[in-house]
């Protein structure tokens, strides 16, 4: 059974920090490409950031500089850094792990909700 589990978020002050940790089980962890995704209220679902096996990463132009995202592929574990943070980061934010190819898959979590307000 594959679960990933998100945790770290919270209330934050603008300009604050958060580092959100996803830690996953039930897949070979080294072989799926990680990723963050965020939902804020009245909004559809973006992309956020994602991390290959490999180590190399791409980021939402929007977000490039203040998020930085990393993986302990020992822990099974991704990690969402954020910097600099304004009420507009407010949102649910998703963990994802994908894989194509042959044995797809593509897992979620259930979301670690952050909220950024004075």
């Amino acid at each position: 059974q594959v679960q990933l589990v998100e945790s770290g978020g919270g209330l934050v002050q603008p300009g604050g920090s958060l580092r959100l940790s996803c830690a996953a089980s039930g897949i070979i962890f080294s072989g799926y490409v990680m990723g963050w995704y965020r939902q804020a209220p009245g909004k559809t679902r973006e992309w956020v950031a994602r991390i290959w096996s490999g180590g190399s990463t791409d980021y939402s132009g929007a977000l490039k500089g203040r998020f930085t995202i990393s993986r302990d592929n020992a822990k099974n574990t991704v990690y969402l850094q954020m910097n600099s943070l304004t009420p507009e980061d407010t949102a649910l934010y998703y963990c994802n792990a994908a894989k194509w190819g042959s044995a797809p898959g593509d897992f979620w979590g259930q979301g670690t909700q952050v909220t950024v307000s004075s």
